[in-house]
């Protein structure tokens, strides 16, 4: 059974920075493709960043710059560094995995259906 276990979600003020992190279980880590997703009250999940098992990264635009997605398959772990957080990037943070041997574009890999295994989510909260 798959599981994607993020951590690392808190309460930061604008400005600061945190590192997520999601490990998984259950699947062969490094032929997977790794994706953030967010999710804020009353919106739809939207994506963050994605990063290909051989480590092509793509972002969203609104956070081109601050954030950056990378993996560890020694550790079977996937992280989002971010930083110069803003009040807008509170949501609920996902990890979600897909098998990379299925191959599609990088912009299919910013849909939430293109996505397999999906975690539970971590809170990040920035505060004005």
């Amino acid at each position: 059974q798959v599981h994607l276990v993020e951590s690392g979600g808190g309460l930061v003020q604008a400005g600061g920075s945190l590192r997520l992190s999601c490990a998984a279980s259950g699947l062969t880590f490094s032929i997977h493709t790794m994706g953030w997703f967010r999710q804020a009250p009353g919106k739809e999940r939207e994506f963050v960043a994605a990063i290909r098992s051989m480590g092509t990264t793509y972002y969203a635009d609104s956070v081109k710059g601050r954030f950056t997605i990378f993996r560890d398959n020694a550790k079977n772990t996937v992280y989002l560094q971010m930083n110069s957080l803003k009040p807008e990037d509170t949501a609920v943070y996902f990890c979600a995995a897909r098998d990379a041997r299925r191959l599609v574009t990088g912009t299919a890999l910013t849909r939430r259906d293109a996505y397999d295994y999906w975690g539970q989510g971590t809170q990040v909260t920035v505060s004005s």
